[in-house]
């Protein structure tokens, strides 16, 4: 084995360790700020334009929002880095199940099989006002 073959390996080896390394940089997930009522309110407005919403309640932890529309329930919850949104009746919205503090909703979706919420309180006290 001669020199060259020893400076075509150190230069294969440095080269894998820079893709490695770039790599390892290229899939660090940006930070996400939790949900305000601001940033959950543009994000429907993206997702569902034209859909006016009647009520908002976003996660105490900033993880997610659910909004009325209608009779739709607008759902909002955070997946991987960003948030995935979901229409469902909002009959469904308030017949959820509300257990230690968190809205455990069905969305009967593969990609997104059911969104979890923590909330202070559920249904609202001024359900039967926003009941479709």
């Amino acid at each position: 084995m001669g020199q060259a073959f020893f400076i075509q390996l150190a230069g294969s080896g440095v080269a894998v360790a820079l893709l490695v390394g770039f790599a390892a940089w290229a899939s660090i997930a940006r930070p996400n700020q939790p949900l305000t009522d601001a940033k959950a309110r543009a994000l429907f407005a993206e997702e569902f334009p034209g859909k006016p919403l009647d009520g908002l309640w976003v996660a105490e932890d900033g993880k997610g929002a659910l909004a009325k529309s209608g009779a739709a329930a607008l759902v909002l919850c955070r997946f991987g880095d960003g948030f995935v949104a979901r229409q469902i009746p909002w009959g469904q919205a308030l017949s959820a199940a509300f257990r230690k503090g968190e809205l455990c909703i069905d969305l009967a979706d593969i990609a997104a099989p059911r969104a979890v919420l923590s909330l202070r309180s559920w249904p609202p006290s001024d359900s039967k006002d926003l009941a479709a």
